[in-house]
């Protein structure tokens, strides 16, 4: 994985056609998202000019993210994938952090919780067969060193390994990864970034210096800094922006 250049992960008018079963989403939870961008993706952030930035996170391919920051961002991307039609199971060992998440769902037309967020231990399950009406999003929440308990082995589906930070022994994680979201490192992190990623002393720098509400996308030829775009509703499911847990 290199850092120049662009790449179609991270994309302004990335296509996406998926749309999920209407019952699974509440309009109150539509309401809370930032709408998808003009040629489909998945809004996650802006750019330095403002200009909206779509991730193609739930696509046609087998799809490794791995997301390196606190779980603000995490949930953000689970939030805005459920949005735009996906299936979404959690492997957690902290499922409260999660439960907003599961909430912000709604319900179905017999008033139980919708089914479309599934939170779960942290061992391998049955997973949902994934579709482009119904893509998957597998949130492996396991701390520094994930396990290979979900990888993505089909179309539609994408695996989310969230890291809460550098760990010498995620570098094989991370170096699969098709996307890297970063949030700020401190510098120590930030040198085991660049061994991991091959990154320039200027590039080591800017991850040091982001702000809270600040990412670098991180792909095969692509390094991009972005601004997370967050509505007021989905402050209030999530809370202020922030870096870290």
């Amino acid at each position: 994985m290199t850092a120049t250049g662009t790449t179609r992960q991270v994309d302004s008018q990335e296509r996406h056609t998926g749309v999920a079963p209407e019952f699974l989403v509440s309009p109150a939870l539509l309401d809370a998202v930032s709408p998808s961008g003009d040629r489909g993706g998945m809004v996650l952030g802006s750019g330095m000019n403002g200009e909206p930035l779509t991730i193609s996170a739930l696509r046609s391919a087998p799809t490794r993210i791995v997301l390196v920051g606190g779980l603000y961002l995490a949930r953000q991307v689970a939030l805005r994938a459920m949005a735009v039609g996906a299936w979404i199971v959690v492997a957690t060992g902290r499922p409260t952090a999660w439960q907003m998440i599961a909430k912000a769902a709604g319900t179905g037309p017999d008033g139980r919780p919708a089914p479309v967020v599934q939170i779960r231990r942290l061992s391998p399950v049955e997973l949902p067969r994934p579709s482009e009406d119904a893509p998957l999003l597998v949130v492996h929440d396991g701390g520094p060193t994930p396990q290979e308990l979900f990888p993505p082995r089909s179309p539609w589906q994408t695996t989310v390994y969230v890291l809460p930070y550098m760990h010498p022994q995620a570098g094989a994680t991370a170096n699969s990864a098709d996307l890297v979201l970063m949030q700020r490192l401190p510098a120590g992190q930030a040198q085991l970034a660049a061994r991991i990623w091959r990154l320039p002393p200027p590039m080591v720098h800017q991850i040091t210096t982001l702000k809270d509400d600040q990412v670098i996308a991180l792909g095969r030829n692509l390094w991009r800094p972005l601004r997370l775009v967050t509505t007021q509703k989905e402050q209030q499911i999530l809370g202020p922006v922030r870096r870290g847990d």
